[in-house]
């Protein structure tokens, strides 16, 4: 079993556009990378499609930006995020 790093939290959720933001709170984060989202009992992994800073499409996010990033499934803030 792999220990899941968790590299930051959700705060926003927009459900029209099926975007959270994230605060990223420690190492980077790149397209195609797998990342879990976990809240709870509730928990949902995905592959990172494409991130956002200020409206911007980028490659990279890292430590202490705040991106944006098309989800799965709708969650809520204060999820947790992990790098898997």
């Amino acid at each position: 079993m792999t220990l899941d790093k968790t590299i930051g939290k959700v705060t926003h959720y927009y459900d029209k556009l099926g975007v959270a933001i994230i605060d990223l709170e420690t190492g980077g984060l790149k397209a195609g990378d797998e990342i879990k989202f976990k809240r709870g009992e509730e928990e949902f992994s995905q592959k990172v499609e494409s991130l956002q800073v200020d409206h911007k499409d980028v490659d990279t996010v890292k430590k202490g930006d705040s991106f944006g990033l098309k989800v799965d499934q709708p969650t809520k803030p204060g999820t947790e995020v992990y790098l898997v």
